[in-house]
């Protein structure tokens, strides 16, 4: 099974969101991550579908999700031609004496630190999801309170657009 990445132009309508979950879960599939913003056009939502499958169930999930009339424009995204990030929000215990060496490792991995009070620290990290789940594993020995995790986004490289072809 391999991960793949579905981008989809969506009516920015209520309901939406639903019935395009639905549609992956009722066939059987499980959605990794999903992650549904606005774009630059207050009438579409950007979804973006993480799914691990193979072939064959990538391109049942794309021809049942094509079928869709909210859906505008869908696209598999690849890693190569793709700008792929998600967002790690993570609050961990700390110690006074801890709070050098966690800031040494949020410049590292080019973290923030978002909040420190009452004995713990909140940090951000975008990125890949593996260079995320690199930082959660480093900060495990402190301790992990809490995090909240987004689905990926994604933008294809260069100029094209899943909006180029809809008008």
């Amino acid at each position: 099974m391999f991960r793949h990445y579905i981008s989809m132009l969506v009516e920015n309508r209520a309901g939406v969101l639903s019935r395009i979950s639905g549609l992956i879960a009722r066939r059987g599939y499980n959605i990794e991550a999903l992650s549904v913003c606005a774009t630059e056009d207050e009438n579409y939502s950007r979804m973006t579908i993480e799914i691990l499958g193979d072939e064959r169930t990538i391109r049942q999930i794309r021809a049942q999700l094509a079928k869709q009339a909210e859906v505008v424009k869908l696209k598999e995204l690849n890693e190569t031609d793709s700008v792929l990030r998600e967002l790690l929000l993570i609050k961990i215990s700390v110690e006074k004496s801890e709070i050098p060496e966690i800031v040494d490792l949020t410049r590292i991995y080019k973290a923030k630190t978002v909040d420190i009070a009452g004995g713990a620290m909140t940090l951000e990290l975008t990125g890949r999801a593996a260079k995320l789940d690199s930082f959660i594993e480093v900060l495990k020995p402190y301790g992990i309170i809490e995090m909240a995790r987004s689905g990926s986004s994604a933008l294809e490289r260069g100029t094209a657009s899943l909006r180029e072809t809809e008008e």
